[in-house]
């Protein structure tokens, strides 16, 4: 495999909520101060038809999911970018910032229900109609590391205090 070796990824799914701007969705699917409720938003997963239904068996039990999905109306990127709580640019890779390299997002979220091929959601920072490529089950003995340190957020973290990061731009 070479360094320029292309790879191409099938969604498995669509992801639907109440988000249809940029500007209308919180940072973190956790930080919901700002929105139009300041609850975490509600929102669906439904898998392609052509997924076998198998697959999301057992899901169930689980509380949260990682879903793996494609920021689709990223345009282009910027090796150094400025973050939602002010301070210096940063290099992308330090930062969750939705232009990136490959345009691919992680995010945590509530698995409220499974129903058929639908997946209901809680918490949820991403727009509606994004393609989710994979989930995986949140596991909190390999996935919780609450003692890591988060670099430059910890500086912001001492001068702003935690979990100040910004609701949406312009509050509804």
């Amino acid at each position: 495999m070479t360094h320029d070796t292309l790879f191409t990824y099938r969604p498995i799914g669509i992801l639907r909520s109440p988000y249809a701007r940029r500007i209308d969705a919180p940072h973190q699917g956790t930080v919901v101060e700002g929105t139009e409720t300041g609850e975490p938003a509600l929102a669906t997963l439904e898998l392609h038809e052509w997924l076998d239904e198998s697959a999301i068996r057992d899901l169930g039990g689980f509380d949260r999911l990682w879903l793996i999905f494609a920021f689709h109306l990223s345009e282009g990127w910027k090796s150094r970018v400025k973050p939602p709580r002010g301070g210096p640019k940063r290099g992308v890779l330090a930062t969750r910032a939705p232009h990136r390299p490959n345009a691919i997002g992680l995010s945590a979220v509530e698995l409220v229900a499974v129903e058929g091929r639908t997946l209901h959601l809680r918490g949820v920072d991403l727009l509606d109609g994004t393609p989710v490529l994979d989930i995986k089950p949140y596991v909190p003995y390999a996935d919780a590391f609450p003692d890591a340190r988060a670099g430059w957020i910890d500086e912001v973290d001492a001068e702003q205090g935690r979990h100040s990061a910004p609701g949406p731009r312009n509050p509804r």
